[in-house]
């Protein structure tokens, strides 16, 4: 899939039909995914745990139902329709919008707010946004490499 249809098709609806949509969360989660996935790998490399565009794991899903979405029962009914109510083992791969909105729910339990779109420095601030709160300083993955993967999937003009 392409950034654009990916960005059409998946993130835009699971956001707008949570009620978490802004562009920060849209640019964020397309951001997340072309790092994670490359927007074409729903099994890890490897053959880790991670499952789905958003390469999440699934202890990782299971904490937020546990610890976040177990208390923000609106959210939970809203997350819960994009797997058409299926949370089983499979989710993540099987049901994209919901993978989307389960990354964004993992970032929406963090403090900080939302890089700014109006900032010049707009992407590194994404990039660095994912590293702290989704990849975290224990992953594998750089800030520069985000920003190199944003440049080459999403067309900047």
């Amino acid at each position: 899939m392409n950034a654009p249809e990916f960005r059409s098709t998946v993130v835009i609806p699971a956001l707008k039909m949570t009620g978490l949509y802004s562009r920060a969360a849209e640019d964020l989660l397309v951001g997340t995914a072309i790092q994670e996935s490359g927007l074409k790998d729903i099994n890890q490399r490897g053959g880790g745990p991670a499952k789905g565009y958003f390469q999440m794991e699934r202890a990782t899903h299971d904490d937020i139902w546990a610890n976040y979405l177990a208390y923000h029962t609106f959210l939970a009914v809203c997350v819960r329709g994009l797997a058409e109510g299926n949370i089983g083992e499979d989710s993540l791969e099987i049901y994209p919008r919901y993978a989307a909105a389960m990354a964004r729910v993992l970032y929406r339990r963090a403090a900080d707010p939302l890089p700014d779109p109006g900032n010049p420095t707009y992407v590194a601030d994404l990039a660095a946004y994912w590293k702290r709160f989704y990849n975290t300083t224990a992953g594998a993955g750089t800030e520069a490499e985000f920003v190199a993967n944003w440049n080459a999937l999403i067309d900047v003009a």
